[in-house]
């Protein structure tokens, strides 16, 4: 619904002027009796002796339009109807020319233009056939004033008067048949556009600006009865509360926009209506149209989903609060373990058995993994529970990607992975968080190595591109199915088979999308099973374009290390 509602029913061919209807039969027979009763009166004038020869032939002209007319049986159409009028104003300014005008002896025949135009039907077309009379007169007129015509017959004069007024009688009564079947028409259209209205399964009401209900249509809503409407108006019907609401929905209609109220009926308050208002168009006064439905059953849904909404909002808040709290509550715990097993594992305080000593490595190795899970779990459930502040600095970001490489050494020594971090000969200095940007590049090349089998290798690469730090990370592992790229980002999801998910949490790919797009940034995945993987992660952080490098500037770092952090 975007532009007001137009009712308007035409009871006569005004609104439609020229529109055939179903007179043809008796409009061809008034023509055709014309025609004959015109061909009657030449050949009786001539046989008495009452017609000369011009005035015979005027009388003939008036014979054709007649003919025509028998035409509207084959086809009928506006254009058709003002093409016949245009024949029978021709043929009256013939007879007319012919005759001497109104001082000749068929003087009447030019009045027949109008007559047939409220035969053909409409006001307009009556207009045009008394422009055509006022063209034949001139004509006549303009005959006369040259000598031209042939002197008055009283009795020829008294036969065409009649002939024209007889002729103009039927064409009016034809004009008020056609009138009259038009409005049985229209009414029958009206009836049948209320019955349809009435069959609406919502309530359909006719308003004026101030509420009071002029019609209604259709079935009601059964906590909204129509005959309160009527009586106090639409405003009266309304719980009070909900009378601004509706109020402006009015206004907003009045205006030619579309609009709504959902309120609660004054007598019925667990109940709800949803009512739509559009304006109405009318030449005397505003109209409003407004559809009524019962949206009981719909609030209800609409309530019951916010409800739960915000149940699982407050749920959810509840369960980011518990996982920061007891992250907090195990990282105290976890810091004493670490910290005697690793007084232990150097023997401070004298040696111990050697499998004493292996007991406190696997105790030491343990309680890191776990401080790794249980940071990484603290930094997730800040960052969900929008928390998370970013520290930003301005720094070397070759120095933060040194140092992650550094850090995970060991482990790629093990496992026999090389890493090569290829980082730009000048300073690439970032204004971010320096210890999120460890922590991305950490759990990148974490995951690098942990799915790179022995020999493979792992490249670390930074640049600014633009205003942009991108880092990559890429490996010749076994890569990631197409169904799993998709999933891998969000918290707790991992690839690859069962023993390699062991190893981690599935939160270290979660942690560098969510702090990529902290910085308003973003991380980007493409791999190839069996050939190998590559995360792209991109942040606008980069404070200036980097000076062109001299030829070889960049330094690539082989590295044997190997990664942890991102689980």
């Amino acid at each position: 619904m975007n532009a007001p509602v137009h009712l308007e029913v035409s009871p006569a061919a005004d609104a439609a002027p020229g529109r055939p209807s179903g007179d043809r039969p008796a409009l061809a027979a008034w023509h055709a009796g014309w025609a004959v009763t015109a061909a009657l009166l030449a050949l009786g004038g001539r046989w008495a002796g009452q017609i000369d020869g011009t005035v015979f032939y005027g009388v003939l002209a008036m014979i054709v339009p007649g003919m025509a007319g028998l035409g509207l049986l084959q086809q009928d159409g506006p254009r058709e109807r003002l093409a016949l009028l245009g024949v029978w104003t021709l043929a009256a300014m013939l007879a007319a020319a012919l005759s001497g005008g109104m001082t000749g002896p068929i003087a009447g025949f030019v009045f027949l233009p109008l007559a047939a135009g409220f035969a053909l039907g409409g006001a307009r077309l009556a207009q045009v056939g008394a422009v055509a009379t006022g063209a034949a007169i001139l004509a006549g007129l303009i005959s006369a004033s040259f000598g031209g015509g042939a002197p008055a017959s009283p009795l020829m004069a008294a036969v065409s008067a009649l002939m024209s007024v007889g002729g103009a009688a039927l064409a009016t009564r034809l004009s008020w048949r056609q009138r009259e079947s038009r409005l049985a028409a229209a009414e029958t259209e009206c009836a049948r556009i209320e019955q349809l209205i009435a069959a609406q399964p919502g309530l359909t009401l006719v308003l004026e600006p101030s509420g009071r209900v002029l019609a209604a249509y259709g079935a009601p809503p059964s906590c909204l009865p129509v005959d309160p409407l009527f009586a106090q108006g639409l405003v009266a019907a309304v719980h009070a509360p909900d009378r601004p609401r509706l109020l402006a929905a009015i206004e907003q209609a009045l205006q030619g926009q579309d609009a709504a109220a959902l309120f609660a009926p004054r007598l019925a308050l667990d109940r709800r209506v949803q009512m739509l208002f559009r304006r109405l168009d009318d030449a005397t006064a505003p109209r409003l149209i407004a559809q009524a439905y019962d949206a009981t059953g719909q609030y209800a849904r609409e309530l019951g989903l916010e409800v739960a909404r915000t149940e699982a909002e407050s749920r959810e808040a509840g369960k980011a609060r518990f996982l920061a709290n007891m992250s907090h509550e195990l990282r105290t715990p976890l810091n004493a373990v670490l910290g005697f097993s690793d007084i232990m594992r150097q023997r401070l305080f004298g040696p111990m058995p050697e499998r004493y000593a292996t007991y406190v490595d696997n105790i030491h190795e343990a309680g890191g993994h776990l401080l790794d899970l249980i940071n990484d779990v603290l930094d997730v459930s800040k960052i969900e529970a929008e928390r998370y502040v970013l520290t930003l600095e301005r720094f070397d970001a070759r120095e933060t990607v040194s140092a992650a490489i550094a850090l995970v050494r060991v482990g790629a020594e093990d496992k026999g992975v090389t890493l090569s971090g290829v980082l730009p000969a000048d300073v690439l200095e970032v204004s971010a968080d320096r210890r999120a940007l460890k922590q991305m590049a950490l759990n990148l090349m974490s995951n690098a190595v942990k799915f790179t089998p022995p020999g493979g290798s792992v490249t670390v690469t930074i640049e600014a591109v633009g205003p942009e730090l991108e880092m990559v990370v890429a490996d010749t592992g076994v890569g990631i199915a197409p169904e799993d790229v998709a999933r891998l980002g969000r918290p707790f999801e991992q690839a690859g088979e069962m023993e390699q998910r062991r190893q981690g949490t599935g939160l270290g790919l979660s942690l560098v999308r969510a702090f990529a797009e902290l910085h308003g940034g973003r991380m980007s995945i493409e791999s190839t099973l069996g050939e190998g993987t590559a995360v792209t992660v991109r942040l606008p952080v980069a404070q200036a374009q980097r000076a062109p490098a001299p030829e070889g500037g960049a330094v690539i770092i082989p590295l044997p290390v190997a990664g942890g952090g991102q689980g």
